[in-house]
């Protein structure tokens, strides 16, 4: 770090902003690209979502819609990513994909 004075004013320069010898030469160590995240599987069917996800697969805060005595499924995967990828699969359109007991 250099510090200068011009002026009456201090000018503060970094060693950083400074060109190297390697900068100089061409080979610059260039940052590996972020991948991007992937998209989540579109399952052609329950059958197929069911192997991968036995009770199914649902958004955050989902409740299994029932009826008289059944007991609501509780133990689905929550994802919102592969539910929305597969919400035609939602048939009562209860925020829960192809739930299973």
């Amino acid at each position: 770090m250099r510090r200068l004075l011009a002026g009456g004013i201090l000018v503060v320069m970094l060693a950083t902003a400074l060109p190297t010898e390697e900068a100089a030469a061409g080979s610059r160590s260039v940052p590996a690209p972020v991948s991007a995240p992937s998209a989540a599987k579109v399952y052609p069917n329950c059958k197929a979502l069911n192997a991968r996800y036995p009770h199914g697969v649902g958004k955050k805060g989902a409740r299994d819609h029932v009826t008289r005595s059944a007991k609501p499924v509780t133990t689905f995967k929550v994802d919102n990513t592969v539910y929305a990828a597969n919400r035609k699969l939602d048939r009562d359109r209860d925020g829960i994909a192809c739930e299973k007991r």
